[in-house]
C-alpha cells in the first residue's frame, strides 16, 4: 500500500512525501516528494482512494487571514499527487480534516481561526467554496495557549448527523448537528431556522486540559479525547440519538511519577477496538491502553519510545498489524509491529528519513 507523510515546509521539506509499505515485513520504500505544497500538516484520503486532501497550515491565503485546503489526485502507479485545486479554509492555521460519511463534504478545523468550515467535494474531487463556517467561542486558564478558541480536530459520528470538534483554547468539545443535504452545521438536533441559529451543545473538560484530537470506539458508544496540555485522555459515553456526551474516565498518558515537560498529540483506536494509543511529545512515547469490551474503561499496557523526538502523529495500517509514528523533531518515521493479543508495540527495522514529518496516511492498493 501507499503511505503519504505530511510535513511542515521549512528546514528542507517541500510538501508531501510518499512511500510504498510492505504489509508483510513493515518495510517502507521511499518514492520521494509526491507533491510540493505549503505546510501540509494533516492529510485525509477519500474513501474512493482516488483523492487526497491536505490542510495547508498557513496564516494567510490570497491576502486573507486564512489557511487553505488542497485537493490532489492520487496516481497509484507512481505514488505522485496532482493538484486539483485549493480553497480557503476560512480560518488561519487549519490543522485537521475529516470527511463526512457520504464523501460529499470535507470539514476543516482552523486552529488560529477558532472555527470549523465545511467544503463541498465536487464530482471530480475538486473542492467547492465553503458551505458553512461555525465559529467557536471561549477561553480557559492557560493565558498563553487558551486566550481564545482554538479548534484542533473535527470528527463525524457514525450516523453522519453530528460533527464533534475539540477546542484546545476553550477546553470544550462542541457538538453540532450536520445537515448533509445542505452541507451546513446547526446548533442542535431541531429542524429549520431555529436550529440554524441555536447554540451548539458542548461538554467542558477540566480547566487547562487542552482537548486536541478525538477518536470514536468502533461501536460508536464511546468517544475518547486526548488532552494536549494536561497529558490526559478523557473517555465519554456517546448518545447518538441526541448527540450528548457523558464523562466516564480520565487517565494520564505519562508513567506514574514522570514530571518531564510534555504535550500530547494523536489518539487512535485499534481496528479491533481492544486497544487505544496516544502520543507523548517530550516523553517521546506512545502510551498503550487496553480497552474493556464492556465498559470502555482504559487500563495501561505500556509506554513505548517512538525512536525519535516529538511524535506529533501516528497511524495504524489497515488490518491492524502495524503502527507508523512521525517524529517531527528528529526527521524520522518509525514502524512498529502491534501484538494482536496485548496491543503492545515492537519496533521493526530502521527509521525512514522525512524532513519534519507531522502526519501519516495510508492508501490501500485497489
Amino acid at each position: 500500500m501507499l503511505v503519504y507523510i505530511g510535513t511542515y515546509t521549512r528546514a528542507g521539506s517541500d510538501g508531501i512525501y510518499a512511500f510504498r509499505f510492505d504489509d508483510r515485513t513493515g518495510a517502507l520504500r521511499p518514492i520521494g516528494l509526491a507533491a510540493k505544497t505549503s505546510n501540509p500538516s494533516f492529510l485525509v484520503v477519500h474513501p474512493n482512494g482516488r483523492w487526497l486532501y491536505a490542510a495547508n497550515e498557513d496564516e494567510t491565503y490570497e491576502g486573507q487571514k486564512s489557511g487553505a485546503v488542497s485537493a490532489f489526485a492520487i496516481d497509484r502507479a507512481t505514488g505522485r499527487l496532482t493538484l486539483l485545486n485549493q480553497q480557503s479554509s476560512h480560518g488561519a492555521a487549519p490543522c485537521h480534516l475529516a470527511l463526512d460519511r457520504t464523501g460529499r463534504y470535507l470539514l476543516v478545523a482552523n486552529y488560529t481561526g477558532g472555527n470549523v468550515a465545511v467544503l463541498p467535494i465536487e464530482f471530480d474531487g475538486r473542492l467547492g467554496k465553503s458551505s458553512a463556517v461555525a465559529q467557536h467561542t471561549g477561553s480557559s486558564v492557560d493565558h498563553e495557549r487558551q486566550e481564545g478558541p482554538h479548534a484542533h480536530a473535527v470528527l463525524m459520528d457514525e450516523t453522519n448527523r453530528f460533527a464533534l470538534a475539540a477546542d484546545l483554547g476553550a477546553d470544550k468539545v462542541f457538538v453540532r448537528r450536520f445537515d448533509a443535504d445542505r452541507g451546513i452545521l446547526t446548533g442542535d438536533a431541531r429542524q429549520g431556522d431555529a436550529a440554524d441559529r441555536a447554540e451548539p451543545s458542548t461538554v467542558s473538560l477540566p480547566p487547562g486540559s487542552g482537548p486536541r484530537h478525538l477518536a470514536f470506539a468502533p461501536s460508536y458508544k464511546r468517544l475518547y479525547v486526548i488532552n494536549e496540555l494536561s497529558s490526559t485522555i478523557s473517555a465519554f459515553g456517546w448518545n447518538a440519538a441526541n448527540g450528548m456526551l457523558t464523562a466516564e474516565q480520565r487517565v494520564s498518558t505519562l508513567p506514574a511519577g514522570v514530571s518531564a515537560s510534555n504535550t500530547t498529540a494523536e489518539i487512535t483506536l485499534h481496528p479491533s477496538g481492544r486497544f487505544l494509543y496516544g502520543s507523548n511529545r517530550g516523553h517521546d512515547s506512545i502510551a498503550v491502553f487496553r480497552v474493556d469490551p464492556g465498559t470502555g474503561a482504559l487500563t495501561l499496557v505500556e509506554h513505548e519510545p517512538t525512536g525519535g523526538r516529538t511524535p506529533r502523529n501516528f497511524a495504524i495500517a489497515p488490518g491492524g498489524h502495524w503502527l507508523i509514528a512521525a517524529n517531527q523533531d528528529s526527521n524520522s518515521v518509525v514502524t512498529f509491529r502491534i501484538d494482536q493479543q496485548t496491543g503492545a508495540l515492537e519496533r521493526a527495522g530502521n527509521a525512514a528519513t522525512v524532513p519534519l514529518p507531522v502526519c501519516v496516511t495510508f492508501v490501500l492498493d485497489q
